[in-house]
Order: structure tokens, then C-alpha cells, then sequence
């Protein structure tokens, strides 16, 4: 399908891909010794410095994993060297098994798992494996979920986000020869397609389940939207990429199915708004927030859905997306470290900020369209 691109649409890819690798060729090299979140005044800041950073935060795995999406399309050595100190950083979170939650799965399958995959290294598949076991652990078979968050009062909780942290748990599966590890990530993923995902296509963030009541729902706490009966768009996001993701590891048709209706719905909300994605979809039309980072991670669902089901019109849909971000907040410029501009935490807090997932999953895009065989996830 890839072959039956426009030369406009193959131009973009081309000439977008050469701006990125030229951006993060020095970059790389730049901020090596970092574990980026944002950028100030253009320059990364740093998860990784004792002093100011944070090396608990859930998204110190995807400079690693940004790294490592370039080491697998070029080769060069540069990338696979900040990919590893990041990695030998994150080491540091294994000493305090309090500060580990379902994100083990954003921060080492992008980092010590792509390292073992692409180099066979066997210190990080130990890592990646450690991890697993981890997430695993965190399953309540008397709820029949993944605990999220160890929080007082958040007990049973589960969030559309987890969706992208199960794939560690295929991953597991596949090195331990022990089908224990997808069983439960195909529990979280049923759990989430009747629990998280509404009639229509739209995605509730935060769920709240019995601690004791298999499948029992007690409640919808507020999450990162504008409410509680709102629609997050990066948790729309989540469950388009995350749905698609487990389809290809376990072949479930119903969870291609749900890929589709969250794609679909995202898609008819995003057309709305030029294709560039606002905070939340349900939320009031004044004042105007946007996030850059669900678009990007959209696109790369969109374009999985699109390979699968031969729908030309995904695709479409993907690289409309990818062009109103490259038009409207992408940054080539060497003097702004970070790539993707105008990301949002949350519909309260973080608005209009560089955020490293962002750039992660606007280069992952990319590479799927320029033909990439490496899936990270």
C-alpha cells in the first residue's frame, strides 16, 4: 500500500524524514548524556540529573526509544550510544521497587527491549524481562485488572493509557515461551474495549473497578480531559494505537475492530479542527488547547490500521494529520532541541509544551511511512 503513495505524499515523507535526521543527528549528541521531558528556551532539560530531574517520570523511556527508531533506520553507532546511557540510567529505578508502576512497560520496552532486539544484547533483555515480571506482578486476579497507580484511593483504577504498556507483556510472552504474560495483557485490552471505550467510538480516560468484583465498574474519576464524560484526545490515541497493537499480537479480530471505531471517531473530531488535534474533544469550544503528541501517536495507529485492512483511506487520513503538525508545530531548527512543539499534559496543566513522546511518535510515523520493518512496540 505503501508503494501507491502520491509523489506529493512521498515528497513530504522524503524531504520531512531528511529534515529530522539532520535535526537529530546533532541532537543526539547534544543532549546524550540527558534524559530529556521538555525543552527551556530551547534547550532539553534533564530526568536524569540527581538534582533537578526526575528518574521516576513515566516517559524516560522514549529518548531511548526515539534513539533507537533512528539506530534501526540508519545504523549509525551515534544513536545506539545515547540510547544506552539513557538505559544504564533508568537502572537506577530498579533500586526502589515503590516507584514502579504500569509504565515500566513506556519506560523499558522502549529502551532496554528495542536495545535487545536490534542488538541482541543480553544485560537488556534482563532488563526488559525484569520489567515485565514487574508489570505482571500488578495484576489483582480477584478484580481481574492491571493496578495502575499504587496511590492511596486509586486501588482500582485503570486508565486507556496501559493499552501501550501490555506490549512488554507480549513481548515477555514470546522470550519466556510462557503464555501467562499474554493472558494478562489480552484481560487489560478486553477489560479496556468494554470498560474504556463507549458506544460511539469515544474513550473514557480513568475507570474505576472493584478490588474484589471481577468486571465490576464503580466509577469514573476525573483523568487528564476536560471531565470525566469528556474524551481526552491523546487517550483517544492511546486506544487507536493500542487496540492495533494488540491485534498484531494476538490476531484478536475484536480488538482490530475497536482500532477502527477509535480511529473512526478520532478522525471525524480532528477534521474539525484543520487536523490538528485540541485537548479534548468534548470539551467546550472556547478556549482553543491543542496536543500536538495525540496526532503523532494517531498516526502511527492509523497507518498500522491501514496496512492491515488495505484501506487506502487511513492512510489518507495519517498523513493528514502528519502534515498539519509538520505545517503548524514542527521545529527543525537547531537552536529548539526538541522537534515537536505544542504538546499538552493534561486540559489543565503543561499547555502548549515540548514533550518527548511527542517527537517519539512523530518520527515513528514518519519511518512507518517511509517503509520501516521495525515495529518498537
Amino acid at each position: 500500500m505503501l508503494n501507491n503513495l502520491s509523489k506529493s505524499d512521498v515528497s513530504f515523507i522524503e524531504e520531512t524524514w531528511q529534515k529530522i535526521k539532520a535535526k537529530l543527528e546533532v541532537t543526539t549528541v547534544k543532549s546524550r548524556n540527558k534524559i530529556p521531558y521538555t525543552t527551556r528556551d530551547g534547550v532539553h532539560d534533564d530526568q536524569a540529573d540527581l538534582e533537578r530531574g526526575f528518574i521516576y517520570l513515566w516517559t524516560n523511556g522514549f529518548w531511548a526509544g526515539l534513539n533507537m527508531l533512528m539506530y534501526a533506520e540508519t545504523k549509525e553507532e551515534k544513536f545506539l550510544e545515547t540510547a544506552k546511557s539513557s538505559e544504564k540510567h533508568l537502572d537506577r529505578i530498579f533500586k526502589n521497587v515503590f516507584r514502579m508502576d504500569h509504565d515500566v512497560g513506556f519506560l523499558w520496552h522502549l529502551s532496554a527491549g528495542a536495545i535487545h532486539r536490534l542488538t541482541g544484547s543480553e544485560e537488556s533483555l534482563h532488563r526488559a524481562l525484569t520489567a515485565a515480571m514487574i508489570l505482571a506482578s500488578r495484576y489483582n486476579p480477584d478484580g481481574n485488572f492491571i493496578r495502575v497507580w499504587d496511590n492511596k484511593g486509586r486501588d482500582g483504577w485503570t486508565i486507556i493509557d496501559c493499552m501501550m504498556n501490555i506490549n512488554l507483556l507480549y513481548f515477555a510472552t514470546e522470550k519466556f515461551q510462557d503464555n501467562r504474560f499474554k493472558s494478562i495483557a489480552m484481560r487489560y485490552a478486553d477489560m479496556a474495549m468494554r470498560d474504556h471505550v463507549r458506544e460511539d467510538g469515544s474513550v473514557i480516560h480513568v475507570v474505576e473497578h472493584a478490588l474484589d468484583k471481577p468486571d465490576t465498574v464503580v466509577g469514573y474519576p476525573q483523568g487528564q480531559g476536560y471531565s470525566p464524560d469528556s474524551c481526552w484526545s491523546r487517550g483517544q490515541s492511546w486506544a487507536v494505537y493500542g487496540f492495533v497493537l494488540s491485534y498484531i499480537h494476538t490476531g484478536k479480530e475484536e480488538y482490530l475492530q475497536t482500532a477502527i471505531k477509535t480511529a473512526d471517531y478520532f478522525i471525524e473530531q480532528v477534521k474539525q479542527y484543520s487536523y490538528l488535534p485540541v485537548v479534548d474533544f468534548k470539551a467546550p469550544k472556547e478556549p482553543v488547547y491543542y496536543d500536538s503528541t495525540a496526532g503523532a501517536i494517531c498516526a502511527c495507529g492509523l497507518i498500522e490500521i491501514a496496512k492491515i485492512t488495505k484501506n487506502s483511506q487511513y492512510l489518507t487520513e495519517a498523513i493528514n494529520i502528519l502534515k498539519a503538525l509538520d505545517k503548524n508545530f514542527a521545529s527543525y531548527s537547531l537552536d529548539e532541541d526538541a522537534l515537536l512543539l505544542m504538546g499538552s499534559e493534561s486540559y489543565r496543566k503543561g499547555i502548549h509544551i515540548p514533550i518527548i513522546y511527542g517527537d517519539f511518535f512523530f518520527v515513528e510515523a514518519i519511518l512507518k511511512l517511509k517503509g520501516s520493518s521495525f515495529l518498537i512496540w
